[in-house]
């Protein structure tokens, strides 16, 4: 293969490209966010200029435009104020053109002074990394056909694309609109997977919004951050220095009272608790809705049997000048409300009715089937303005179970 300095196999160049936008993730992780733009980890001086100049070439990103953009995504996150939200922006505005976004909220010149504070502004930053940012990528293209040759150009445009696709696209992306979520943060961020490797353990967003000046992203015992163990090694070379971690929740033997230490527990894990109290909750909706469904007579058919109509089967009337059929109705409606008689007529009652389902007859014109919730124009026809039908025979202590029909009587017995 013609080559330039370095002549490798095909599978060399794979790998040189992934190390190398490995290390610019590293270096947007480890010096842009967890260390500029959340304070949780301080590094040497060594290693802060290194990562400068590694992004300078690879991104031509500037250190405070990326924090102070990244400082007003959790100021403002979800509303309409998030520079790059797809809860208010869409998934495939956010995913597609991360990089616009980014740089169109660069130029806001209220966001970089509200939230860029703290950042480098030595004589580098402001003649060379600020200045001169897209000369630096420049000088990565002319690098790497020097190294490599002619495939030079190739890993420079993975180079290039490494960090608008990971992290514009995926991260402010996906980590906002698919994943599992650790925590009930008050954004709708989430954890993409829990290893976090290819994009430097960003992949565990949800996690980080819970804790945002956590220097280690992984919170489960089954989450990796790679970003955290490049940490760790520095710490123990005295390259860096950490700050702050996400504390860790110990559980106690109940107290009977809430002292001060437990309220300050609670605020302090507020987002686990949560978590934890809806996961609970979920689990005994559940299985109370599969106990509910154990315990209950399947629901039956109103069947409307064939009967005569009524108008064919006359309207007797009594002493009371009140139709038979009406003052049969009236008497049921009394019975439904004050107790039920027994079958035998005697007069004993058998107190307040209680439905229980079961199919019944009811006398109307008509073959009519409907099922629960459905009308009853028949019914409604004959008897009336809609009312609550009971599709129930009468057993003590058993439960109503009405569906939207017609005014008919509370008891069908």
């Amino acid at each position: 293969m013609q080559s330039g300095v370095l002549d490798l196999p095909w599978w060399g160049y794979v790998l040189v490209a992934l190390a190398l936008t490995h290390i610019t993730i590293a270096a947007v992780t480890i010096f842009l966010h967890r260390s500029q733009a959340h304070r949780a980890v301080d590094l040497h001086p060594v290693v802060s200029h290194f990562f400068r100049f590694w992004l300078w070439l690879t991104t031509g990103m500037v250190t405070k435009e990326w924090v102070a953009i990244h400082r007003k995504h959790h100021a403002k996150c979800e509303t309409e104020e998030d520079p790059h939200s797809p809860q208010t922006r869409g998934i495939k505005k956010v995913f597609w053109e991360g990089s616009e976004l980014y740089r169109a909220e660069a130029k806001v010149a209220g966001t970089l002074e509200k939230y860029g504070h703290g950042t480098p502004d030595d004589w580098m930053e402001r003649n060379v990394y600020s200045r001169h940012s897209a000369k630096g990528i420049m000088l990565m293209m002319a690098i790497d056909l020097a190294l490599f040759g002619p495939i030079g150009l190739t890993i420079w445009a993975v180079q290039m694309a490494w960090i608008p696709v990971t992290a514009a696209g995926i991260i402010n992306g996906i980590g906002h609109y698919w994943g599992y979520r650790n925590f009930s943060s008050e954004d709708a961020s989430t954890n993409i997977v829990p290893w976090g490797v290819l994009i430097g353990g960003e992949e565990l967003h949800n996690n980080h919004h819970a804790y945002g000046t956590s220097a280690r992203l992984s919170n489960k015992w089954y989450e990796f951050d790679i970003g955290w163990l490049y940490i760790k090694l520095m710490s123990y070379t005295g390259l860096a220095t950490i700050r702050k971690v996400a504390p860790t929740v110990k559980w106690l033997p109940a107290k009977p009272l809430c002292d001060l230490d437990t309220l300050q527990a609670i605020i302090t894990h507020r987002y686990d608790v949560m978590a934890r109290f809806v996961k609970s909750v979920r689990a005994d909706s559940k299985a109370e809705i599969v106990k509910l469904k154990a315990n209950t007579t399947p629901a039956t058919e109103l069947e409307f049997r064939q009967l005569p109509p009524l108008a064919a089967q006359g309207t007797r009337r009594t002493g009371s000048g009140r139709p038979g059929r009406a003052r049969h109705l009236a008497r049921q409606e009394r019975t439904a409300a004050n107790g039920l008689p027994d079958a035998a007529g005697t007069g004993r009652h058998l107190g307040p009715l209680h439905c229980q389902p079961r199919t019944i007859a009811w006398p109307v014109a008509g073959l009519v089937q409907a099922r629960r919730g459905q009308r009853h124009p028949v019914a409604e026809g004959l008897l009336g303005a809609p009312a609550q039908l009971c599709l129930t025979g009468c057993e003590e202590g058993a439960a109503s179970t009405c569906v939207t029909g017609s005014e008919p009587p509370r008891s069908p017995c």
